[in-house]
């Protein structure tokens, strides 16, 4: 008798680089539930597949705690948790409080509050896995972006922290991209501008995500390690 494996989570895949690694998981024949806000395309294609999907309001606690019930009601195991829902606001002079507190909840709040509570899900499963997608800007800084990068650099802290506490059952990893993809509407000077940025210069898609989210749920000796994947941004 198969017995079918524990699903992995994967938070805010209805697009972009999250839908691309549920459907990469989806084509290994791994059962998948995913997180979305709002009905997108992608979030059909998910469903179509066989995967679960689970709304979810990151922007306050009840949201996260509502979304947090609603998944135990799918799932008494994980496999593991990809905590890519991410969001950005922007800092208007007057309203940055408001700005600085969405992007908190997403980025840090609710991964926090997740793992907090997802334990015992994963704890039913061996291996067990955390991974937070971060942002390579934490490493430098930002002069335009101050919340942003302040709530994805809590995230790079929380993957020390919940690496310490759930070792050794759960290894905690974490992965810092780059820009890896553009949007439609990005025009080719923009383009040229951020590709010069790199020391590889190239536009690698979601593929290389994919790739290190493998490596860390395949490695069983990595934990509290964030992948720089920046195409050599820091050499440039």
């Amino acid at each position: 008798m198969t017995c079918t494996p524990a699903p992995i989570l994967i938070t805010g895949a209805g697009q972009r680089v999250g839908l691309h690694c549920a459907q990469r998981l989806l084509d290994e024949q791994q059962p998948v539930i995913f997180s979305y806000r709002s009905e997108r395309p992608g979030v059909q294609a998910l469903r179509e597949r066989g995967a679960v999907g689970v709304f979810a309001d990151f922007s306050c606690e009840a949201g996260i705690l509502a979304f947090i019930s609603e998944l135990k009601t799918h799932t008494d195991s994980l496999r593991a948790i990809i905590h890519n829902a991410s969001t950005w606001a922007a800092e208007t002079p007057g309203d940055e409080a408001s700005a600085f507190i969405d992007m908190f909840s997403v980025h840090m709040l609710a991964p926090y509050l997740i793992n907090l509570h997802c334990a015992d899900l994963l704890r039913r499963s061996t291996p067990a896995d955390i991974v937070h997608i971060s942002d390579d800007v934490t490493r430098k800084g930002s002069r335009q972006h101050i919340a942003y990068c302040a709530t994805k650099a809590g995230l790079d802290s929380l993957t020390l922290s919940f690496a310490a506490q759930y070792a050794p059952r759960i290894k905690v990893n974490g992965i810092a991209p780059a820009m890896v993809m553009f949007n439609e509407g990005d025009d080719a000077a923009y383009r040229a501008k951020v590709l010069a940025k790199s020391a590889l210069g190239i536009e690698p898609g979601p593929e290389v995500i994919y790739q290190s989210v493998r490596y860390l749920l395949d490695n069983p000796y990595v934990t509290g390690t964030t992948l720089t994947v920046n195409g050599g941004r820091h050499v440039k």
